[in-house]
C-alpha cells in the first residue's frame, strides 16, 4: 500500500439513479481487510443490466443508492494483500465478476448456484463495482487469468466475466448434444456474440436473430444462418422461417434480447421437448410469456428456464475457452467519462457486441 500513498482511486458512480446520469469522481484508496485483495482495475465491460440498475428500467421499488460503483465484468491486476492472505500473488491478472462473493457454504451455494448466495453480494448493485480504478474483491472470488494472457488481450477479457459466463453456464444448463440447433435472440449483441461462439465451439449449429445492422456481427461471430427480425410481415411467420431453417425447431433458444416480443416469438420456433432459456429481462411492466399456454407446454414438452451467470468452475472453464481463442469478444473501447453516452446509445440499440470501459 505505501506505493500507492498519494493516489487517488477513479470511480464512475450512479448520480442520479433513476436516470442515465453518471460522474467520475476521486475517492481515497481503501487497504484490503482480511480475506480481501485490492485489485488495480484495467477495464470493465458495460453491461445491459448496469443501464438497469443506473436508470431503474426494471422499476424495482428499491433503487440503486446515490453513488453508487458500478459495473461487474471486469478484468485487472492484484496489487495488495489483506491480513493473512496470500493468494492470488500480488501481480496476478484476475477478473471481477457479477457476484462479488458468495460463502460457499449455504444450500444455495452446495448446489453450485452461487448467484443465489444467501448472504452473496453482486457488484455494482449495493456493493461497489467495477467502474473503478482501485477495488477491494474478495481473494477466494476472483477468477485468475494465466500469465500467458498478453495485456493486448485483456480487454476482450473484461465481458467474459458476466456475459461470457451468462451464456456459457446457460448452454451447460439446457441438455444440448452434438449437433443440436441453437438460436441466439438478440446474437448480435454483447451477450449474444459471445453465445453463438460458445455454441459452435461446444458443436452446435446456431441461427442468429436480430436487426439488419448486426448481421455483420452474427455472422462474423460463426452463426449457420442469421434472420432478420424486421424482414418479416408477422411473427408467425418469423417462427415459421426458423423452424424451416433447423429442420424442425431450435433444441435451445438462448433469449439473450430483453424483449418481451422475442420472448412470445421464442415459444414458437422451439423444437419439440426443446428449452427456451431467458437471460434478458424485459425492462418497464413485468409481463409474462404471452404464448406460453399450459397446453402447449405439455403436448410439445417444452421447457422454460431462468439461468443467471455460473459458479466459480464456469468462470475458469469459459475463460479458458476464450484465452485459447475459441470466443474472441466484439468490443470497442471508451473512456470513464463516456458511461452516460454509452446508456443512451444501449436505449436506442445501436451497440454491436460489447463496449468496455477503459480503467487506465
Amino acid at each position: 500500500m505505501e506505493a500507492l500513498q498519494g493516489k487517488l482511486n477513479k470511480a464512475i458512480i450512479y448520480s442520479n439513479p433513476g436516470t442515465r446520469e453518471t460522474e467520475v469522481v476521486k475517492l481515497p484508496i481503501e487497504a484490503p481487510g482480511p480475506g480481501q485483495v485490492l485489485v488495480r482495475m484495467l477495464y470493465s465491460g458495460v453491461c445491459h443490466t448496469d443501464y438497469s440498475f443506473c436508470t431503474n428500467s426494471w422499476k424495482a421499488p428499491t433503487t440503486v443508492p446515490k453513488g453508487q460503483i458500478g459495473g461487474h465484468e471486469g478484468v485487472g491486476e492484484v496489487v495488495a494483500h489483506g491480513p493473512g492472505v496470500v493468494n492470488p500473488p500480488v501481480g496476478t491478472k484476475v477478473g471481477v465478476k457479477y457476484v462479488a462473493s458468495a460463502c460457499l457454504a449455504c444450500r444455495y451455494c452446495l448446489l453450485g448456484k452461487e448467484a443465489n448466495c444467501v448472504a452473496g453480494k453482486l457488484s455494482g448493485a449495493f456493493h461497489p463495482g467495477t467502474f473503478q480504478q482501485y477495488l477491494l474483491a474478495a481473494a477466494n472470488y476472483v477468477t485468475t487469468i494465466s500469465d500467458e494472457v498478453a495485456d493486448d488481450a485483456l480487454p476482450g477479457l473484461a465481458p467474459i466475466m458476466c456475459a461470457g459466463i451468462t451464456v456459457y453456464t446457460a448452454l451447460k444448463n439446457s441438455d444440448l448434444r452434438h449437433g443440436d440447433w441453437v438460436a441466439v435472440s438478440g446474437g448480435g449483441g454483447g451477450l449474444g456474440h459471445l453465445a453463438i461462439q460458445y455454441a459452435k465451439a461446444m458443436g452446435y449449429k446456431v441461427v442468429a436473430l436480430d436487426v439488419p445492422s448486426k448481421q455483420a456481427v452474427c455472422t462474423e461471430a460463426g452463426a449457420d444462418f442469421f434472420v432478420d427480425v424486421l424482414g418479416f410481415t408477422n411473427s408467425e411467420e418469423l417462427c415459421k422461417h426458423v423452424v424451416k431453417l433447423t429442420g424442425g425447431g431450435a433444441r435451445t433458444v438462448l433469449a439473450c434480447s430483453s424483449s418481451n416480443a422475442a420472448y412470445a416469438q421464442a415459444i414458437h420456433y422451439l423444437d419439440q421437448a426443446g428449452t427456451l432459456v431467458c437471460l434478458g429481462i424485459p425492462e418497464g411492466e413485468l409481463k409474462p410469456i404471452e404464448t406460453a399456454s399450459v397446453a402447449l407446454l405439455v403436448t410439445r414438452q417444452l421447457r422454460i428456464i431462468g439461468s443467471k451467470v455460473g459458479d466459480r468452475a464456469d468462470a475458469h472453464e469459459c475463460v479458458r475457452m476464450a484465452v485459447n481463442g475459441a470466443v474472441k469478444t466484439h468490443y470497442q473501447l471508451r473512456g470513464m467519462e463516456e458511461l452516460s453516452d454509452v446508456f443512451a446509445e444501449m436505449e436506442h440499440g445501436t451497440i454491436k457486441g460489447r463496449v468496455v470501459i477503459d480503467l487506465r
